[in-house]
Parts: C-alpha cells; sequence; structure tokens
C-alpha cells in the first residue's frame, strides 16, 4: 500500500532525489520548499514515476507555514507516515565574515527547521503510534570543517535534538521512530546557489557522490528506522571515526588543507545570486528549475559500496575502521610534509 511522504527541502539536491526514489514505489509525496519553479518540476517527475505529487510553498524556519503545509498534504493523502526532513542553508565565509542575521537565519533554516518539521511530524505520528521520521544529517554534524561555521553548528545541533527525541520516545514506548542518515559531500546545486564571500567558486570536500546516492540510502532508512543512525560513504565512516581517535590531527589537517579544498580554480563573480533570504528558483520568467544535480556530474560517485554495507553494521564498522585507519595515515604524512 502507497505510504504519505513528506519532504522539506524538496525543490532540489537531495531532497528532489529522495522524491524521485519514493515516486518509483508509487508514494504520494508532500513536497515543501520554498521555491515554486523547482516544486512544480519535482512534482511532474514525481507523477511520472507513478507516485502522487502535492506542492506545498513554505519556509521550514516558519512554524506556521509548516504545520499549513502539512495540514494540506494530510487533507490531500491521508495521514502522514514518513517525514524526510532535508531542507537547509548554509554560509561559505570565515565566521568573522558572517553578519548576525545571516549566521541566525542558517541556524534557523537548518537546525530550528528540522525541529518544526519533527513537531509537525509528531503531533500527527504520537496520536496513531506509528510513523517515521527521517533526519538528513551530514558528516559535518560531528566533524567541523573551516568556512562552515554556521551550518556545522546546525548540524551538530541536529545530532543533539535527534538524540534527545528519541530517548524521550522510547521512554514513552512510542513505535514512533527517528532515525539520522549521516551524508557525505554530495554534488548538489547548493554551491551554485549558496551565499559564499570566498574568493573562488565553492565545492564539495571530495569524495563526491551523486545525490542518488543519498536517496537510496534515506529510502532505506525510512524503510529501517531501528538504527540511530546511517553513514554513507566511506568518507563519512572514516571521518566521524578518525575524529574520535585523532582529533587534535584533523583540527590541524584542516586547518591547513580546508580552505583550498572547498574551493575550485573559478573565481567567483562579484554579487553572485544566493538563496539565504529568498529562493533562486521562484515563480516568473526569471525562475529556474536546479533540478537534484549540482555542477560536478563529471566527479561524482553514482554509487558508494559502504552505503550498500550500511544495512549490515556488523560489516560496515570494521571496514569503516581500517578506512579511517588509512585516512589518519595519509593525514599525518600530509601534515609532517609540510
Amino acid at each position: 500500500m502507497p505510504s504519505t511522504v513528506v519532504i522539506t527541502g524538496a525543490s532540489g539536491g537531495i531532497g528532489r532525489a529522495v522524491a524521485r526514489a519514493f515516486a518509483a514505489r508509487g508514494d504520494r509525496i508532500g513536497l515543501i520548499a520554498r521555491g515554486r519553479t523547482g516544486l512544480e518540476a519535482a512534482a511532474r517527475e514525481v507523477r511520472a514515476r507513478g507516485g502522487g505529487a502535492l506542492v506545498a510553498e513554505a519556509d521550514v524556519a516558519d512554524h506556521k507555514a509548516l504545520r499549513a503545509a502539512a495540514d494540506a498534504v494530510e487533507e490531500r493523502f491521508g495521514p502522514i507516515d514518513v517525514w524526510v526532513n532535508v531542507a537547509f542553508a548554509s554560509v561559505f565565509a570565515p565566521f568573522t565574515e558572517i553578519r548576525p542575521d545571516e549566521f541566525q537565519r542558517v541556524t534557523d533554516v537548518t537546525y530550528l527547521g528540522y525541529v518544526n518539521g519533527t513537531r509537525e511530524a509528531l503531533s500527527r505520528m504520537l496520536t496513531r503510534d506509528r510513523g517515521t521520521i527521517v533526519q538528513v544529517g551530514s558528516a559535518l554534524g560531528e566533524r567541523s570543517i573551516p568556512l562552515q561555521s554556521a551550518y556545522c553548528g546546525a548540524k551538530h545541533a541536529v545530532n543533539g535534538f535527534t538524540s534527545s527525541v528519541r530517548t524521550e520516545l522510547m521512554h514513552n514506548g512510542s513505535k514512533v521512530r527517528i532515525t539520522l542518515v549521516q551524508m557525505p559531500a554530495v554534488n548538489t546545486p547548493q554551491f551554485s546557489w549558496v551565499l559564499s564571500r570566498l574568493p573562488r567558486h565553492p565545492q564539495p570536500v571530495p569524495p563526491i557522490y551523486q545525490p542518488e546516492v543519498a536517496a537510496r540510502a534515506v529510502l532505506h532508512a525510512a524503510d529501517h528506522p531501528g538504527r540511530k543512525q546511517y553513514y554513507v560513504g566511506a568518507s563519512t565512516v572514516a571521518t566521524l571515526l578518525g575524529n574520535r581517535v585523532a582529533a587534535g590531527l584533523l583540527d590541524r589537517y584542516l586547518a591547513r588543507t580546508g580552505y583550498d579544498a572547498q574551493q575550485t580554480d573559478e573565481r567567483t563573480p562579484q554579487n553572485r545570486p544566493d538563496n539565504l533570504w529568498q529562493p533562486l528558483d521562484g515563480e516568473g520568467p526569471d525562475g529556474h528549475d536546479f533540478g537534484a544535480h549540482g555542477a560536478f556530474d563529471d566527479r561524482a560517485h553514482k554509487r558508494s559500496p559502504q552505503a550498500a554495507l550500511a544495512e549490515h553494521p556488523g560489516v560496515t564498522w570494521p571496514a569503516g575502521a581500517l578506512l579511517a585507519g588509512a585516512a589518519l595515515a595519509w593525514g599525518v604524512a600530509r601534515t609532517r610534509r609540510h
């Protein structure tokens, strides 16, 4: 029987790919984002794949707007079975170059947007004692890097918030489940629309994965929400394990390499438009559908063997430990050479 699914940030990137994945099995999907052009394009893709689609324009930082969107989804498709929080915002800049209102905006969207989405999902699921919430997290929620202080701080907060809610559900014996999917660098449009004060075009730190890799992991987590969290990409596992055993070494390594690794050789034009305060895929003649993929298709991996192994945790973690050891050895060598 088809499920009713809500996806925030569904107009582009990982959210767009997740919508396609759920649609392929005939689910009914509430698509939530700010940009009308991207949402309408996502709805067409969902319907073409056999799913049902409802477009709901809403800023996840606005809890009232998010509640109205959730109400519209349930009125159209019935009780929500799965809620996937994806929407986020970011600023690429040293902390001292981020204005207070910009930092707050990133926090409102990337952290409080998840809080608002989780609240709306629970307000419906708890009374029925069933349902699943999937939080799309990031390796940067456990291992911060330079130039993304607002985003890293928000993703750390998502981890702590989700753990707290999980224990409350456990205390109450609830059958509602909440799980995290920690993502690696993904080839999404965010690097073309993010507010950036870097001298060169921002990029994800390699290795880069296609958004379909992330979407498959979200789909699996929604179907198997019993685990606390899932890790996508060998780089995610290696980074997080490495951070637990040699955080100081990683600090020094990232301080030395993290600036260049997040920029291409292309200079960033002055006054480049960004989506922090308003969507770039709005209505009208200037509306543009960014889709799921970013500008790094030629460098992005279409598959992640580690993500497939994530279905078998007894295999994943030993493999991840080996990868972490290799990554740390490489980092030590790089640090000593410099």
